[in-house]
């Protein structure tokens, strides 16, 4: 066996640090070594020792992925993140993490694709254990959750599309960042002899295949405009990757996998108008601001945070986030978590979130710091959204979308400037939903906890007309 190269990766530590604003003095603080340690790392007169790569990838897990240089510190990263399951109660040391990736790299493999299976087959059991609750059991799923758990148990990211939409926005682009409107217009045109007419339309996107038009609702912004044209070159120019996809997916249903061919097609669009490297790259420049990532791609608020929520790339994942959107009734009408934040399958979220406030206020960022009952802490924003009907006598869509990252990655959240992530008086707890909660003394439960009995008292009550107990 070769001895394996030493890593070192001053540029890019000296980048980090000042991506993040440090001296090097508070880098070295952080790192546990001297400024003068530092100093000789980031001129390349030291390499990164183990314990030195373990603290960088704890402390900035996000700028470590880019400073994988060969195949040993991609696998030592994978097994760093693998290992850090709280299914493992004893953390395993840097060193010995790294000699397992240098001298066992077929059994690390082994280890992390079986721990994704474990995930896998966790979540899976888990559907299935909520499905069982109701009466119809796992057999009753409509067409839409069975697509909904196939994008969660996918992890929000699909390989094929997102790689073939980065080669076809390279193509319409060019130098460009974007694939603008007319771009698109012209290489329907020019690609597939298709014909773009804006008009007013109660159809919001309508393809008439024998004159070969596309007709496009002029009602929508233009951010929506831009997005329909998007589906349509995504549908057209990348349907066979869409329907190998589609067609080999475990689904029990023809309803079910045609509503994951127009999900594909939807994922392609987003990652059309936001290629995956651009708009990494730009993500973590602007600190995730998405405001100035809608404004930068021309895309919306909505679309860009959805987008934000499919970095999950092996070596090129973004920020984990979780994001949802909530209808006026509460109800969670999109939602994926790259974090451990959960979302209640059945039922309403959590009254104490901030996305149910953000519905009744419309174009207003709110920002909290919640605590799950696991003890995990997340910054979350929501923003209230309203989609015009274009008409009097049709009532606009009123919604809210959601986003948020666990507290320590605080530094890549611009929404996170300001708040005071450690004060308990500014931390709201919250749940998953009522059904699940284990937080008795919440003055917001709509009703108890499936897992607890209940007391009535006739001549005393508080504001929950019962008190709890766990079930033996």
């Amino acid at each position: 066996m070769g001895k394996k190269q030493r890593l070192f990766a001053g540029t890019q530590l000296q980048s980090l640090r000042q991506r993040h604003g440090l001296m090097q003095a508070e880098l070295a603080r952080r790192l546990g070594i001297s400024p003068s340690y530092l100093s000789q790392l980031e001129h390349d007169d030291r390499p990164l020792t183990p314990k030195l790569v373990e603290s960088v990838a704890t402390l900035f897990p996000l700028d470590w992925q880019d400073f994988q240089r060969d195949d040993t510190e991609h696998l030592a990263l994978m097994l760093r993140e693998a290992l850090a399951d709280p299914v493992f109660d004893a953390p395993v040391a840097p060193d010995a993490i790294a000699r397992l990736a240098e001298q066992q790299p077929s059994f690390v493999k082994r280890f992390v694709e079986l721990h994704g299976s474990y995930r896998a087959a966790t979540q899976r059991l888990e559907m299935i254990d909520e499905a069982l609750t109701t009466e119809a059991g796992e057999e009753a799923r409509l067409p839409w959750e069975e697509v909904r758990d196939w994008f969660h148990l996918s992890n929000n990211y699909i390989d094929l599309i997102d790689r073939s939409a980065e080669a076809l926005v390279a193509d319409i682009a060019g130098p460009r960042l974007v694939a603008g409107t007319e771009a698109l217009r012209e290489h329907l045109k020019e690609c597939h002899d298709i014909t773009v007419e804006i008009a007013p339309s109660e159809a919001l996107r309508r393809y008439d295949p024998e004159a070969r038009v596309l007709h496009i609702a002029a009602g929508q912004g233009g951010a929506s405009i831009r997005f329909q044209i998007a589906y349509h070159v995504a549908a057209t120019t990348l349907n066979s990757e869409i329907r190998q996809i589609a067609d080999t997916a475990p689904l029990k249903s023809v309803a079910a996998r045609e509503l994951l061919t127009i999900g594909l097609a939807n994922y392609a669009a987003g990652a059309v108008l936001m290629p995956y490297g651009r708009f990494r790259r730009t993500a973590r420049d602007f600190r995730h601001d998405v405001d100035r990532l809608a404004m930068l791609f021309e895309t919306s608020f909505e679309q860009t945070c959805h987008r934000l929520s499919t970095l999950q790339r092996e070596g090129e994942r973004g920020l984990p986030i979780f994001f949802c959107r909530v209808d006026m009734a509460g109800n969670i009408t999109k939602r994926h978590s790259a974090t451990r934040f959960q979302f209640a399958r059945f039922g309403g979220a959590c009254p104490l979130w901030v996305v149910h406030e953000a519905a009744a206020i419309p174009d207003r960022i709110l920002v909290q710091v919640a605590e799950t009952p696991d003890g995990e802490r997340y910054v979350s924003i929501a923003k209230g959204l309203v989609k015009a009907s274009g008409r009097f006598d049709r009532a606009p869509r009123r919604y809210a979308v959601a986003l948020g990252c666990e507290v320590r990655h605080a530094d890549e959240f611009v929404y996170a400037d300001g708040v005071d992530l450690a004060s308990e008086r500014t931390t709201t707890p919250i749940g998953v939903s009522c059904r699940i909660c284990p937080r008795n003394a919440c003055d917001q439960r709509a009703y108890p906890p499936s897992d607890q009995a209940i007391s009535v008292d006739l001549y005393s009550r508080g504001v929950v007309p019962y008190d709890m107990k766990m079930l033996r």
